[in-house]
This record gives C-alpha cells, structure tokens and sequence, in this order.
C-alpha cells in the first residue's frame, strides 16, 4: 500500500536526500520546496481517504505547520521528529493518530529502555510507532539517529523487531543511503523487513515508479507499505503520479 507523507524543514513542506541531513544546512541536498502549506497535503489526503501517513519535523520551526496539518487530518496523520515523554500526549491531542519516536529512545548508541517504557506508559503501546530508519555497514544494517548520522549499536533483524514489537504498533524504516535518490527501493532491506517483521512496517527510501510500489507489495509478503516521496509529482517529481498511487490502493483494498 501507499503511505502518504508530509516533510517539514524551516517551516515549508520539502522533500530532501535523506543522507544528507545534518545540523549544516549548506549541506542538505534538497530536491523540493512547496508553495503550499502542509494543511493543504493533509486536506488532500483526507479527501483520498489515504491512512497511516505521516508529518516528520526535520529540525525545529515546524511545530505550528505540523499542527495545522493534524488540524486539518484529525486522526489520520501520525507525526515524528522531537518526539519525547514529555510532549507525546498533547501531538495526540493535537490530532495525531500515532507519535512517532526514534532517537530519543536511544542513547549513547544504545537502547534506553527506561525511556522506551515511560513513553508506552504515556500514550500507550497501540499509539507508538517506532522508527527504527538504518544504513548499511558491511552486510548489516544498523540502526542510526540524530538526523541518521550517528550509528547506534542495534542492527535490525527479526530478534530486534521482535523486541521493538512489544512496545509499539508499527515500525517506520527509511533505507537512508538511498532516501530522496529516485534510484529505486532497497529490495534487500523490504524483502527482509517481510519476513522479520510481525507488526506492520511502512518502508521509506528510493522509490521512483509505481513498479517500485508493486515490488515492495510482492517481496514484503504484503505487510510492508510503502512511502514515496520525491518521485511523487505533487512533491515536483515525475515518476510517480498521485492520482495513480491513490488509485492502486483502492484497487488492493477491492
């Protein structure tokens, strides 16, 4: 299935490489910036009937697009970046259907599980979604955070999952060394993620045609999703068409 998206960075809705990003912003490489706010994409999605997207807040300043957004999709949008124990429940309140959290259940390169379970005592495991967005190293890969520059020690596997799954509903899995190329998806990483996974997973990274979103159906076994971003010709890309993503998940749902 598709899954929709709002990127915020500085305020406006973007698409980005996604290896790019760090606290440098000479240095990200940005593929789009668009005039309209993010209010407008999640009315769009709303009017769609899409589900399961998400708001991601690339940094700060974002917070009052990412609220408008949730305002304007009550209940379908889940939205991450900042996310913490002390501000989780008023995003839910916000209008958000899921937090999504990612480096700040982890320290130091590894696991906080102190922090993991006082995050599920406040929203609840059934509204936390875990992101656990990786790069490869060797033949593994590895889990990073802080703007997916900074390796942790948590390699993904189906023991990982496993555990991660106790603690929330879904993962989001960005394959970062190929996010905002248009190169095509990392078939490796989806074909494994089907087969570790037990909860649903939505996968983000590389897709640039609707053939990427057929693949990722088949080698997921049907419980990876897809996010596309910069192909996407409401995001200034010319790979993919909206109305056509829209329309392959109304027919996978018939």
């Amino acid at each position: 299935m598709f899954r929709p998206c709002i990127d915020l960075r500085e305020g406006k809705v973007v698409q980005i490489v996604g290896g790019t990003l760090s606290e440098d912003p000479s240095a990200v490489r940005t593929n789009f910036v668009s005039p309209r706010p993010a209010s407008w994409f999640a009315e769009l999605y709303r009017r769609d009937g899409l589900t399961g997207g998400h708001v991601i807040m690339l940094g700060p300043g974002n917070e009052t697009e990412a609220r408008s957004a949730l305002a304007a999709y009550p209940g379908g949008l889940q939205v991450g970046g900042g996310v913490n124990a002390d501000n989780a429940r008023s995003w839910l309140d916000a209008g958000a259907s899921h937090v999504i959290v990612t480096s700040w259940v982890f320290r130091e390169g590894r696991v906080d599980r102190d922090r993991l379970s006082q995050l599920v005592r406040v929203v609840g495991r059934e509204r936390l979604v875990v992101d656990l967005s990786c790069r490869k190293r060797g033949d593994d890969y590895f889990v990073v955070t802080d703007r997916w520059q900074k390796f942790t020690d948590v390699t993904l596997s189906a023991e990982t999952l496993k555990t991660f799954s106790g603690a929330c509903v879904e993962f989001l899995i960005h394959a970062v060394d190929v996010e905002g190329l248009c190169r095509g998806i990392d078939g490796e990483l989806v074909e494994k993620l089907g087969r570790w996974s037990d909860i649903p997973v939505t996968y983000a990274g590389g897709a640039r045609s609707m053939d990427d979103l057929e693949a990722v159906t088949r080698l997921g076994q049907g419980r990876v999703d897809l996010t596309i971003g910069s192909a996407l010709d409401i995001f200034g890309g010319n790979g993919v068409r909206y109305d056509d993503a829209v329309a392959f998940n109304r027919k996978t749902r018939s």
